[in-house]
């Protein structure tokens, strides 16, 4: 960024910085607005639930201005409380209609992990199989997390191995698993998140970076790269299923 004098920022980057600031808060709105186009036409109840809790909210606080007295100051807060909870049961029934949707397929879990939030170190991929069974590392407060997802039956080994190869290394540190999925002792993808918050917290954030850096120098030999997000069921991966066989 140019500076004028007494190092402060000059006028061209302030007007910069404002017009970059504009540009991101614009790209957030249309993303927002295509979201809700989108969940709209999927989900009839969106409009019905939204406007209802919008219209109850305000007219609550209509009926409380009336008999207080206090009209013009409780009608634009139960406006505003109304709209917030418009926000709030939009933003709610979009994720869970993505986590349904994401819900079986390869690459969910990993998709999840790295959209926490808070001291968390998600190393994904770290071990797998042809099958794309998976199993991610996640270092945060609790201690070690491996994080699985495919078959629990193929998943069992992959976890002892790793678990054995991190218990050298991270000496007293707790080490949890679980597998993702919907049956008995697993966890639900849209609760996964929920699940390692609430893990006891074992460590500080000191010792996170000190057992992330003792578990990078286990090296780079797990599974294939995950994908980014999500792959659509029934995806062809000969070519990731060649690459692990080159491994």
């Amino acid at each position: 960024m140019a500076v004028g004098k007494g190092g402060k920022p000059s006028k061209e980057a302030k007007a910069a910085a404002k017009a970059a600031r504009k540009a991101a808060s614009k790209q957030r709105r249309q993303q927002l607005w295509q979201a809700f186009q989108m969940q709209r036409k999927e989900d009839k109840l969106l409009l019905p639930l939204m406007i209802g809790a919008l219209v109850g909210i305000t007219a609550v606080f209509l009926v409380i201005g009336l008999l207080t007295g206090l009209y013009w100051y409780l009608l634009p807060l139960g406006i505003l409380l109304g709209l917030l909870a418009a926000f709030i049961i939009f933003g709610r029934r979009v994720q869970r209609n993505v986590y349904a949707k994401a819900e079986g397929q390869a690459g969910a879990a990993a998709w999840v992990l790295d959209n926490l939030q808070g001291k968390w170190r998600v190393s994904n991929g770290i071990a797998a199989t042809t099958q794309l069974d998976a199993v991610h590392r996640v270092v945060g407060l609790p201690g070690v997390v491996f994080v699985a997802e495919g078959s629990p039956q193929r998943l069992k080994s992959l976890l002892a191995q790793e678990k054995k190869k991190t218990a050298r290394l991270v000496g007293d540190t707790p080490i949890y698993d679980v597998i993702v999925g919907n049956d008995d002792g697993q966890v639900p993808l849209k609760e996964l998140q929920r699940y390692l918050t609430k893990l006891p917290r074992n460590i500080d954030a000191k010792r996170i970076d000190l057992i992330e850096g003792r578990l990078a120098a286990l090296g780079a030999r797990g599974g294939p790269a995950m994908p980014k997000g999500p792959m659509p069921a029934g995806a062809k991966m000969r070519g990731v299923q060649r690459t692990i066989r080159r491994r």
